[in-house]
């Protein structure tokens, strides 16, 4: 999660500091949630929960806000909107803000990273959409966010991996380590199979690494033989040359060149090969 974000809203909306902001009773029909909403995962446990709190103590931070062709739409506070709506309120308290889309957009964005509300994945694309939308580099959000470069970097990496791990990650099945683990599995076909034993076995992030690794390095094996394989003209050459000089010799062909490589054991044994060789010039 976004932990030390610093600078927080104010380095995005530094006005916000000076505007006094007018609460007012609003009918909760007026209003529709944000086009914009970085979370996409709400859950209704979590909603419950704060409908209770909402019927004992009502809405105690009010909901930001900006007018629409139709309405009004949610800035901030989705999750106290759905509450209310479930609780049964007829107005909540709202703050009415004149923003264009894209600081509509900042500004929910920004508020979820604050709270901590978005999953790793929600949070990825929280940053690549800032990122576009400011036209900033890695370096230059971070600086802004008042957090690390490399924070940022490792989340937007996760949007490399397949729509399936993805959604596991955003669904708590598999954590952002789990996620940066299989980032480096070279034989992507192996990912499905990879994933259920890690659900099923329960394994560690560590546990993940070191299975990536090996698996790594029988795809690398693998390769290694099928680069290898030999037309059967080539294997016949290499047949020859191994009996023409009584030593191991293979021929390694490439896609613009290839190489023959030919073992030999001590000085004497290269004496040998190389008088074969000029025996053959001659």
């Amino acid at each position: 999660m976004a932990k030390g974000l610093g600078k927080g809203l104010q380095a995005f909306f530094p006005e916000n500091n000076e505007q006094q902001d007018q609460v007012q009773e609003m009918a909760i029909n007026e209003l529709r949630p944000n086009p914009y909403q970085p979370r996409k995962l709400f859950s209704d446990k979590a909603i419950s929960e704060l409908a209770d709190s909402i019927k004992s103590h009502g809405i105690l931070q009010p909901i930001i806000a900006r007018k629409s062709i139709k309405g009004y739409e949610i800035v901030v506070g989705e999750r106290r909107y759905r509450a209310a709506q479930k609780a049964g309120l007829k107005t909540v308290p709202v703050v009415v803000r004149e923003l264009d889309e894209q600081k509509m957009m900042e500004l929910a964005l920004i508020e979820n990273l604050q709270r901590e509300d978005l999953n790793p994945i929600e949070e990825a694309m929280a940053y690549e959409k800032l990122m576009e939308h400011l036209n900033y580099t890695q370096e230059q959000l971070a600086s802004r966010l008042g957090m690390s470069r490399p924070h940022i970097a490792n989340h937007i990496r996760l949007l490399q991996l397949p729509k399936v791990v993805q959604e596991f990650i955003s669904q708590g099945t598999l954590s952002m380590g789990h996620g940066r683990a299989l980032l480096g599995v070279k034989d992507k076909q192996k990912l499905s199979i990879l994933i259920e034993k890690i659900i099923e076995d329960r394994l560690s992030v560590r546990e993940v690494e070191e299975l990536v690794n090996q698996l790594n390095d029988r795809v690398s094996r693998e390769t290694s033989r099928k680069k290898i394989q030999l037309t059967p003209q080539l294997k016949e050459h290499q047949d020859y040359l191994r009996s023409r000089f009584g030593t191991s010799v293979s021929i390694k062909p490439g896609k613009n060149k290839g190489k023959i490589e030919i073992d030999y054991f001590s000085e004497d044994d290269l004496e040998r090969i190389l008088t074969l060789l000029q025996s053959e010039q001659s």
